[in-house]
């Protein structure tokens, strides 16, 4: 079954960075598109960042444009999300996604807390 698990959340000050990483499994990784979510207490899931099955392309949210990086390495099954500069309306719940019809499948969540 598929199966995707989020690491390398934590607490930074503002400012500092993290690499949060997504590992996949039971499915043809190279093959989809994937997608880091993030939501924060209070607020709707919204979509971070995405790149293409074979990392040729990349898309971001206004709010981490220039702060943030997607990358992939299908030969680990692995997606990453660099997070530079980071600030405290960064702070979420991040997710990652692979898109589906009929619905996505996600991972558990990693928690980033950013505060001094």
């Amino acid at each position: 079954q598929v199966q995707l698990v989020e690491s390398g959340g934590g607490l930074v000050q503002p400012g500092g960075s993290l690499r949060l990483s997504c590992a996949a499994s039971g499915f043809t990784f190279s093959s989809y598109a994937m997608r880091w979510y993030r939501q924060a207490p209070g607020k709707k899931r919204e979509l971070v960042a995405t790149i293409t099955s074979t990392g040729g392309s990349t898309d971001y949210a206004d709010s981490v444009k220039g702060r943030f990086t997607i990358s992939r390495d299908n030969a680990k099954n692995t997606v990453y999300l660099q997070m530079n500069s980071l600030k405290p309306e960064d702070t979420a719940v991040y997710y990652c996604n692979r898109p589906r019809i009929g619905g996505d499948y996600w991972g558990q969540g990693t928690q980033v807390t950013v505060s001094s």
